[in-house]
């Protein structure tokens, strides 16, 4: 069996069904032979955010693989690669390399030195008889752990060398692991005795797929719920413990309790310091609130955040085992009515203040007026819904309101823009059934625009909402003089037109009245399966939800 033959294998076994990527890298045919269905985007970062996507929405049962040409394409990938590093997502990157003779000769580009910082581990294959043991633990390292991209570069002149012996390949084994039963009970005390608990949910919940096991401790505690943006969905917003998810934007309510909270469960969590993250209260020299952290990974604790509790392992089995400490403390589920009733005194004028731009019946349009109407309209448990780095992110995540999990998939400690575009279709191939959508603006779209032809050409029927206000919107605030002088904060287009122009259903939107009706229509498209661009004219609004 010759190398290349033996990499697509190897994948197949472990459960990889399709391979994104762009030419030329071998390892497209050798997987199409295989029935590994490969998908060419027209530039490499959307190829990883497509894979990173797989990996999501299937909480990593189904991993993303991502590959590309050598020189070129392996720079062009960088930023993609970095974006999965970000956000902690198991996606196998697996670049054509240099021939081995000039693999480490400059400016020869050698991915597997330049990518090792954004990458649980990146490895060269050298020798073909090594292709089991380096696919081997490239595939432990993301199944097992904290999640992130790993590297396995395919010099150009390995994939034709034939292997010394019949491949011998078995897929790897998936662990999990607990805290420790000492913490674990310490943590549990510390509950229990406190009189405001709140729980900050992270992506880690999505991927132990400990959904059930989060309610079930909120409800028992009777503790008001946040999360991440990369949590966002992990736990029911509509329950009445639920605060809704915080970003660099996010509801009234959320920013209330973690201020008065005694205690705060950081649950699948890193804590980590961004911009685009809920930043916690600070400590006070006496009192509240304390700090359990609970994460996978033990190299976020104490990283940006002192916490009184550490306890390293699967969210899931961390969950199960308070909830089993706490039954034998907490007697009986507290009464959530006081806590519902509190969470709502807050969340009312919230969202009073904002029901005129909700409600707003003016032209242009106003974004917030245009996410109202697509909550309504759409099937909410049926959507798979992601944001885009700046507005539409700080617009969208406090107000839509996310009831199943991983129907929302938030993202915010590097923000790349684009990147929903890609989210939006490598959802679309992991779940075929959902309406998938990325909502995103137009400085975005001059990103990845290109790529909504991939989405046509590959019969990937997403349903992409952009809010085009003809402006860097969040930049004009900070660069008056140049936008007076120069426009540098003025952009351009018909992007409507453009998915016409690829094949897909394009609309321009630019009164109230026609906002639901354009909506119809292009979920109509999707299940035709026809991906549709509604291109919204929206005024220039820079105000967002910031406490």
């Amino acid at each position: 069996m010759k190398v290349g033959d033996a990499i697509a294998e190897i994948m197949k076994r472990e459960g990889i069904q399709t391979l994104t990527g762009y030419p030329v890298n071998h390892l497209i045919e050798h997987a199409a032979a295989i029935d590994i269905r490969p998908v060419m985007v027209r530039q490499e970062r959307i190829g990883l955010h497509m894979a990173d996507a797989i990996s999501r929405v299937t909480s990593g049962e189904q991993l993303g693989a991502f590959c590309m040409q050598h020189g070129p394409g392996a720079e062009n990938a960088y930023g993609g690669v970095a974006q999965c590093f970000g956000e902690s997502i198991p996606v196998l990157v697996l670049p054509m390399g240099y021939p081995r003779r000039i693999a480490h000769v400059p400016p020869n580009y050698n991915s597997t030195i330049q990518m090792r910082g954004i990458t649980k581990s990146a490895e060269p294959i050298m020798s073909a008889a090594e292709v089991p043991n380096i696919m081997r633990r490239a595939f432990a390292r993301l199944r097992n752990g904290r999640g992130g991209p790993v590297v396995v570069e395919i010099p150009s002149d390995m994939f034709n060398e034939e292997l010394p012996g019949p491949l011998d390949y078995t897929p790897v084994v998936r662990t999990r692991s607990a805290p420790d039963p000492t913490d674990l009970r310490r943590a549990a005390e510390m509950l229990a005795r406190a009189h405001r608990p709140v729980i900050y949910a992270g992506t880690g919940v999505h991927w132990a797929r400990a959904w059930p096991e989060l309610r079930e401790l909120a409800e028992l505690l009777a503790a008001p719920v946040t999360t991440s943006l990369g949590g966002k969905s992990s736990f029911p917003e509509d329950h009445p413990l639920s605060l809704g998810s915080g970003g660099l934007a996010m509801p009234k309510p959320v920013r209330h309790f973690l201020d008065n909270a005694d205690v705060i469960l950081g649950i699948g969590c890193s804590f980590t310091e961004t911009n685009f993250g809920v930043r916690m209260p600070a400590r006070k020299a006496q009192g509240g609130p304390k700090f359990i952290h609970a994460t996978l990974d033990p190299d976020h604790i104490d990283k940006d955040l002192r916490c009184d509790i550490g306890l390293v392992g699967d969210a899931g089995l961390t969950l199960a085992g308070l909830v089993a400490e706490l039954r034998g403390m907490v007697k009986e589920a507290r009464d959530i009515a006081a806590v519902r009733s509190e969470i709502e005194a807050v969340r009312a004028p919230w969202l009073a203040e904002w029901a005129h731009k909700r409600d707003c019946d003016d032209a242009p349009l106003n974004p917030y007026r245009v996410l109202r109407d697509l909550w309504r309209t759409v099937d909410v448990d049926n959507t798979i819904i992601t944001h885009d780095a700046g507005s539409p992110r700080d617009q969208l995540s406090p107000f839509w309101i996310s009831r199943t999990p991983l129907s929302y998939l938030g993202w915010g400690k590097t923000t790349q823009l684009g990147y929903g575009l890609g989210l939006a279709m490598g959802a679309k191939l992991a779940a075929p059934d959902k309406l998938c959508i990325n909502v995103w603006g137009d400085a975005a779209i001059g990103f990845t625009g290109m790529d909504f032809e991939t989405a046509v050409r590959e019969r990937i029927p997403i349903l992409s909402i952009l809010l085009n206000n003809f402006s860097m919107a969040i930049e004009l605030k900070v660069m008056p003089i140049s936008t007076e002088k120069y426009r540098s904060t003025d952009i351009s287009g018909d992007y409507a037109a453009m998915a016409r122009a690829f094949g897909g259903h394009g609309e321009r939107v630019e009164r109230p009245e026609d906002i639901i009706p354009a909506i119809q229509r292009g979920i109509r498209a999707t299940q035709e399966g026809k991906p549709a661009l509604l291109e919204f004219i929206t005024c220039q609004e820079t105000q967002v939800s910031r406490l």
